[in-house]
């Protein structure tokens, strides 16, 4: 099917209300269309660009959990939660008591993220792993009571309330065959889709499925990364789309929900693919700022560590680039020292204006690597 050909679905009547049955996706698509078909290029090549930094770049999985860590933070964001990157970096008990249930979405976000990407070398994408990767993302927070890891048995909807809403999701009983659709989508190897055009696909489908009563913004985020990472077409988890998508929020929903009204696909997949094209700019940027940020560091500052205690600066500075944020404690722990020694060894980091103390405090003070941070912060 041609891609201007495209019909998303249909009105269903409800007893009380009107849901949406949207097509299946799993078909032959044909895109023709010039601007999309130069941003996919555009696209691809970047991604090319991409992956020969991973493969570069030493200690790259270092680097890959602050990627993690933003993107945690930047989705979760879009759907509400006020956490940002440099509370997702301490610990429970050092965030604010109001803040602790963003705190721990967040978190959920980072453990899913890394189980599904971990789950991803043993065994292909999947409906399993999705309701997998769920049940992590709702474990212990507001939507633990919302069927984690399952598809939802009952109808879910957008906006304030059923009568109200802006869209209302394929009704619960077609669920189960809509993400079988999908999921035979993503393995059909007897169709030539270009993969990010597929993934776009994927994407809006997902959105409009709605398979779970909540997270499904955030897992559907997720998945473009799995699908990445799961057909091979990034080496490291190293793009996310999450800040374009916030930065971009109104268009993001509009684009999505004109799919559906409209039956255009067209400027959802040109939106789609010039996030991915900037996002995949940007992260080979911050691969390439922080590989100026490590040069300077190691020819300005670690040699001014003598002989005996540059082995311990420089176990430290592998570390900041792991955790960003630190303390006395976890610093004597590391170099396995006497307290005083860790203690002198961080304020030789704060003089240099490596490290950054964040809280104000005397006791239980925390510190950051906050040029570092800050690459991700933008």
């Amino acid at each position: 099917m041609n891609i201007s050909e495209f019909k998303a679905g249909e009105p269903e009547q409800q007893y009380e209300y009107r849901s949406f049955l949207p097509t299946s996706i799993n078909r032959e698509w044909i895109v023709s269309n010039p601007e999309i078909l130069t941003l996919l290029e555009e696209a691809n090549r970047r991604i090319g660009e991409l992956n020969a930094f991973s493969q570069l770049i030493p200690d790259v999985d270092f680097f890959i959990r602050m990627h993690i860590t933003k993107e945690a933070t930047t989705s979760s964001r879009i759907e509400g939660t006020q956490t940002n990157i440099e509370e997702a970096l301490v610990g429970k008990l050092d965030v604010d008591p109001e803040k602790r249930d963003d705190w721990q979405e967040v978190h959920n976000y980072i453990e899913a993220i890394n189980f599904a990407i971990e789950e991803l070398s043993r065994i292909p994408l999947s409906n399993r792993l999705l309701r997998e990767t769920h049940a992590m993302l709702l474990r212990s927070v507001r939507g633990k009571h919302k069927q984690p890891g399952e598809f939802r048995t009952s109808q879910n909807w957008i906006g304030v309330s059923l009568k109200h809403a802006t869209f209302i999701p394929p009704h619960h009983q077609h669920v189960p065959d809509l993400m079988s659709d999908l999921e035979k989508f993503m393995h059909n190897d007897q169709i030539h889709v270009p993969h990010l055009i597929k993934v776009a696909l994927i994407h809006y489908q997902f959105e409009t499925i709605h398979p779970f009563l909540d997270g499904n913004g955030r897992l559907g985020r997720l998945l473009i990364v799995l699908y990445l990472v799961g057909f091979n077409l990034l080496q490291k988890p190293a793009l996310y789309l999450s800040d374009f998508f916030e930065r971009h929020k109104g268009e993001y929903y509009d684009q999505l929900m004109a799919v559906r009204t409209t039956h255009k696909l067209e400027p959802w997949l040109r939106f789609f693919l010039f996030g991915m094209r900037e996002t995949t700019a940007l992260s080979i940027q911050v691969f390439k700022d922080i590989l100026a940020l490590k040069e300077r560091i190691e020819r300005k500052h670690m040699p001014t560590f003598h002989a005996r205690r540059q082995i311990n600066a420089q176990t430290l500075m592998l570390s900041l680039y792991r955790s960003p944020v630190t303390t006395i404690k976890m610093v004597t722990g590391l170099i396995k020292a006497e307290t005083n020694t860790a203690a002198a060894l961080i304020d030789d980091f704060v003089k240099l204006g490596i490290l950054k103390e964040f809280t104000g405090q005397r006791r239980n003070r925390l510190f950051i690597f906050d040029d570092y941070v800050r690459l991700f912060r933008r």
